[in-house]
């Protein structure tokens, strides 16, 4: 990211202000902040549902906006907050990018992403419908089957959006345990508020009012005393 800065339409500031930020081929860094800081929109930028109003963003040197959307997108696994589930069956759910994967593949994907065993308890196992938006399916279900998507599309470059923000705790076991599989080898963009979800990150980045205000590792950010700091005491403080 170069100098990278975005504005909504009738927006009064910008929600990305001349940010840079560069990320080596398989480092994971984390990005975290206040609510409304600008963390999605950056990576939102990154495939390409905005594009910066100044600034550019490239990807083994070459400009996003010089690569064709179709294989930018196919190159860039998202796994977001809120999942998009098809009313469809399980099988083509997660086959949903790469239609013509094989059914050991889709089985395997599943293994990973700890959903296999529930499918496979149902009558139709893979073949099972999913109802409208993924009705029948709790939190956690959707987060796996998206991240058995992801895997299935097998992306150099990973983003998490604050993916296990609305499961509890035991669930967000389940799903860490897939997505420590997900990553490896992979480029990581991992976006949370909880900052356990940060442990395999080399460098954190903090988002502040659009800006990055603070960068580099827990060590560093905890002797900064800044927003970093201040997040970390409010969630170890017992």
């Amino acid at each position: 990211f170069k100098n990278v800065s975005h504005k909504f339409p009738d927006a009064k500031s910008d929600s990305v202000k001349k940010v840079n930020l560069s990320i080596k081929k398989n480092q994971s860094i984390s990005i975290t902040g206040e609510a409304g800081s600008g963390k999605s929109t950056l990576v939102q930028l990154l495939l390409r549902f905005y594009d910066p109003i100044s600034g550019e963003i490239y990807i083994d040197g070459k400009n996003i906006k010089e690569i064709d959307l179709g294989i930018l997108r196919k190159n860039i696994g998202y796994v977001h907050q809120d999942v998009f589930i098809f009313n469809e069956t399980f099988k083509n759910n997660i086959s949903y990018g790469n239609p013509t994967a094989s059914m050991d593949k889709i089985i395997e994907a599943a293994q990973i992403a700890q959903i296999h065993e529930y499918i496979n308890s149902l009558p139709d196992k893979y073949n099972s419908l999913i109802s409208e938006n993924g009705a029948n399916l709790s939190g956690g279900q959707k987060q796996r089957l998206s991240i058995a998507r992801t895997l299935l599309l097998d992306p150099p470059i990973l983003i998490l959006d604050d993916s296990t923000s609305s499961v509890d705790a035991t669930t967000e076991k389940d799903i860490q345990k897939a997505i420590n599989k997900l990553i490896s080898g992979r480029t990581v963009i991992t976006i949370a508020h909880k900052l356990n979800n940060f442990q395999q990150s080399s460098n954190i980045a903090v988002m502040d009012k659009g800006e990055i205000t603070e960068y580099g590792s827990h060590e560093h950010l905890i002797n900064f005393n800044g927003i970093y700091k201040n997040i970390y005491e409010l969630q170890t403080t017992n």
